[in-house]
């Protein structure tokens, strides 16, 4: 994959260090630890406001974790699309239902280590259902899918467990709800 915030000799240390110090000084903790050999899925939820993007960013320089993240590509507009990728961002066009999920598989297989960041409601507004792209991207890719999340009201981002779906949607996405009951996002409204 190419290089990120994340993968960029000495800028990425340094910038480690004063994401550790934002996070300090902003009063919000980072939960979870550096993985090594990282091959999952993340999910962020619950996803509610622009402020959970730079927080995220924040917790996942402190954990070392090199991620990629899958934003509307409007996000990417010419002169700042490179810093956006440069973040990590992959630019999805929302508008052409195709075959984003099995593209994403095929990243998974021809990198052996591979973190996406997918945000379930896919957008900061209020949803009843989540989409499903990145249950079926984990199943289709044999990986798990970690718990990620923001709760403004512990003032706390990180990554909770490891999930392993089995392949059956109903059955798991409970579980997988159920996790994220008691967060609270920074604009509970939009949850």
């Amino acid at each position: 994959m190419r290089r990120t915030v994340f993968s960029t000799p000495v800028i990425t240390p340094l910038l480690r260090l004063l994401a550790i110090l934002i996070l300090k000084l902003i009063g919000w903790k980072a939960v979870g630890r550096p993985i090594e050999n990282a091959r999952f899925v993340l999910i962020g939820a619950p996803h509610t406001s622009n402020w959970d993007f730079p927080i995220m960013l924040l917790v996942v320089l402190k954990l070392r974790l090199q991620v990629f993240w899958m934003g509307k590509n409007s996000l990417f507009p010419f002169p700042v699309g490179w810093f956006m990728k440069w973040l990590g961002g992959i630019p999805v066009d929302r508008s052409r239902a195709g075959n984003l999920v099995e593209q994403t598989v095929q990243q998974y297989r021809d990198n052996p280590e591979l973190v996406v960041l997918v945000p379930p409601e896919g957008t900061r507004s209020k949803v009843k259902e989540w989409k499903t792209g990145f249950y079926h991207i984990a199943v289709n890719a044999g990986v798990p899918i970690v718990l990620g999340y923001v709760d403004a009201s512990r003032r706390e981002a990180g990554l909770a467990d490891f999930f392993q779906p089995i392949g059956n949607l109903e059955e798991d996405m409970p579980k997988i709800r159920a996790f994220y009951a008691d967060k609270v996002g920074i604009n509970p409204e939009n949850a």
